[in-house]
C-alpha cells in the first residue's frame, strides 16, 4: 500500500489516477497494428479448401483421440470414423443430428443417432478433446504462442427451443430466447483444454475452478483471466489457495473499495479508496473448514462449483461463506493494489 501510494503521489499509476479522492481509470489504446485484419485475410486465402471432416479425420491419424469413444457396452472403439466425426461436428455446432444428416451426402439420420446413442457416453468428449489439446501444447508452433501457462475462461450462449424446460432458460441479456451456456477455458497456447454446459441463468463464476482442477492442462495453469461475469470475492479466495492468480475484468473498478487488516496504516491519499477493514478473527476461525473444502475440492469427491454455488445462496447466514469472502477482499486488495503500482506478483 506505501508503494501504491507513492505513485499515486508522483501520478505514477500505470494508465490511472486518484483525482477528487476516486480511482480513475485509462481507456487502453488499441493493441492492434495497422495492417493486421489485411494479414489474416490474406493468410486464409493461403490455406487450401478441405472438408473439416478431413481435418478432423487427419489430426485423428496423429492423435487417435477416436479411441475415447468406445461403446458403452462392448467397450469396442467406433469403427466408423466419418460417421462419428459427423456427431462431434453436429454438437460443437449445436446443429443437430437431423440437419447434419440433411448436409451430409454420407450418413442418415439413423445412422447418425445410433453412433450417438452408443459412442457419445460419459466423459468421451473430455478424454478426446484432453488428447487433441496435449498434442497441440506439443507442437513447435504452441511454444510461440506461450508456456500455457495462462489461461482465459468465458461462456458462449446457444439458442434453444421453446418447448419444455427449455423454456425457463431465458438470460435477458442474450434476448428473449431460451438457450444454454457451454463455458470454456482456453490457455495462451490456443487450447480449449476444458469446457461444461450451464444453465444460461446461473453466475459463471462458480464454474472457473472445475476446469482448473478436473484436468491436467488446468493444473499447470498459474494465471486465470476472465471477465466481469467470473468476478466473486469467494472466487478470489478459493483460486489464491489452489496458487492460482486470478484476474478478472472488473467492470466496475473504480467503485470497488480496497480492505485492509489496519485501514488506519493506509496512506492518507488513499483512505478514500479503504472500505473497511478485514475480519481476522472470521478467517482464522473457520481456517480449518476453509482448508477442508479445498482439500474436498482438490481431491475431485465434490464438483468444485457445487460448493461455490451453494456457499454463494446464503453468504450472510453462513460463517463460513463470509469467512471466505473476507479472504477473498484480501486478495482482491492485492491484487489491485499490485496492478495499479505496476508491481507483479
Amino acid at each position: 500500500m506505501k508503494t501504491l501510494g507513492r505513485a499515486a503521489s508522483k501520478g505514477l499509476l500505470p494508465h490511472a489516477s486518484i483525482e477528487a479522492g476516486a480511482l480513475k481509470i485509462d481507456r487502453l489504446p488499441p493493441s492492434v497494428p495497422e495492417g493486421a485484419d489485411q494479414l489474416v485475410l490474406d493468410l486464409y486465402a493461403q490455406m487450401p479448401e478441405a472438408r473439416i471432416t478431413d481435418i478432423m479425420l487427419a489430426v485423428d491419424a496423429e492423435v487417435g483421440f477416436t479411441d475415447a469413444f468406445t461403446n458403452f457396452r462392448t467397450g469396442a472403439v467406433c469403427s466408423d470414423k466419418l460417421g462419428l466425426m459427423n456427431v462431434l461436428l453436429a454438437e460443437g455446432l449445436n446443429l443437430g443430428l437431423r440437419k447434419m444428416a440433411e448436409a451430409s451426402n454420407s450418413h442418415g439420420y439413423w445412422q447418425l443417432q445410433r453412433i450417438s446413442q452408443w459412442h457419445i457416453v460419459s466423459d468421451a468428449i473430455n478424454q478426446a478433446l484432453a488428447m487433441v489439446v496435449e498434442a497441440q501444447s506439443d507442437l513447435p508452433m504452441a511454444g510461440l504462442w506461450g508456456l500455457g501457462e495462462t489461461a482465459s475462461s468465458d461462456g458462449q450462449f446457444f439458442p434453444t427451443t421453446r418447448q419444455g424446460e427449455a423454456m425457463n432458460l431465458i438470460n435477458a441479456k442474450y434476448g428473449n430466447d431460451p438457450g444454454i451456456k457451454a463455458y470454456t477455458h482456453v490457455s495462451d497456447q490456443f487450447g480449449p483444454f476444458a469446457s461444461q454446459r450451464i444453465p444460461a441463468t446461473v453466475n459463471e463464476a462458480p464454474f472457473i475452478l472445475d476446469g482448473l482442477l478436473t484436468t491436467d492442462a488446468g493444473r499447470k495453469i498459474k494465471e486465470q483471466y476472465t471477465d466481469t461475469g467470473g468476478f466473486t470475492d469467494h472466487t478470489f479466495a478459493l483460486t489464491s489457495l489452489f496458487g492460482f492468480q486470478f484476474v478478472p475484468r472488473i467492470r466496475d473498478l473504480p467503485s470497488k473499495r480496497l480492505f485492509l487488516f489496519d485501514p488506519a496504516a493506509a496512506p492518507k491519499n488513499l483512505r478514500s479508496l479503504i472500505g473497511g477493514k478485514v475480519r481476522e478473527n472470521l478467517i482464522r476461525d473457520h481456517w480449518e473448514d476453509t482448508l477442508r473444502i479445498a482439500v474436498t475440492m482438490e481431491t475431485g469427491a465434490i464438483q468444485p462449483s457445487q460448493i461455490m454455488r451453494k456457499l454463494a445462496s446464503y453468504p450472510r447466514q453462513n460463517a463460513l461463506a463470509v469467512a471466505l469472502r473476507e479472504v477473498g477482499r484480501t486478495e482482491r486488495t492485492l491484487l489491485l493494489a499490485r496492478r495499479h503500482a505496476g508491481l507483479h506478483r
